[in-house]
């Protein structure tokens, strides 16, 4: 396994936490534009459940991965 301290080790971690929000936040336009073109509810009540999943994703799983990859700390 690679050492924590290296850069490229942290460059690589802080890219991985970037592209989740990236992603959560294409998702939740995704789920805007489905929520703004549907004409029948089945359809705004899933662009409205795409919204939510994708900002729970976006305030979560980049914290949960800076959790799991923190330095230091017996495990």
């Amino acid at each position: 396994m690679t050492d924590p301290a290296d850069p490229r080790t942290a460059r690589n971690r802080y890219f991985a936490m970037t592209a989740t929000r990236i992603a959560g936040a294409m998702g939740a336009v995704f789920g805007v534009v489905l929520l703004a073109r549907a004409h029948a509810w089945p359809q705004k009540a899933l662009g409205a459940a795409i919204v939510l999943a994708a900002l729970y994703m976006i305030a979560t799983v980049p914290r949960a991965l800076a959790h799991r990859w923190r330095s230091g700390g017996d495990r």
